[in-house]
């Protein structure tokens, strides 16, 4: 399952996100979600430490930095690439 931070669902409603980036992003998260399959499309990870590993999917300008616990995976930063590394630092 896909989870997303109340801040995502909040930029989405003021428009800070294109529905076209977030539809594509979200389309990511489900077939990564179905195959847990991370190599499908161009994810890195960013951090590692004794409680989670962040990786960050990438789509053109865009990024969304998550984490996978338990099945699930943690949307907690989407933004555009100078942005989301900011929020998530």
């Amino acid at each position: 399952m896909v989870r997303y931070e109340n801040k995502i669902h909040k930029s989405l409603k003021k428009r800070k996100i294109p529905k076209d980036i977030f539809a594509h992003i979200h389309n990511a998260f489900i077939a990564i979600d179905k195959t847990k399959d991370l190599t499908l499309f161009d994810i890195k990870q960013l951090k590692e430490t004794t409680k989670r590993n962040y990786f960050r999917l990438r789509k053109g300008k865009y990024r969304a930095i998550f984490y996978i616990e338990k099945h699930n995976i943690f949307v907690i930063a989407l933004d555009k690439r100078e942005e989301a590394y900011k929020k998530w630092a």
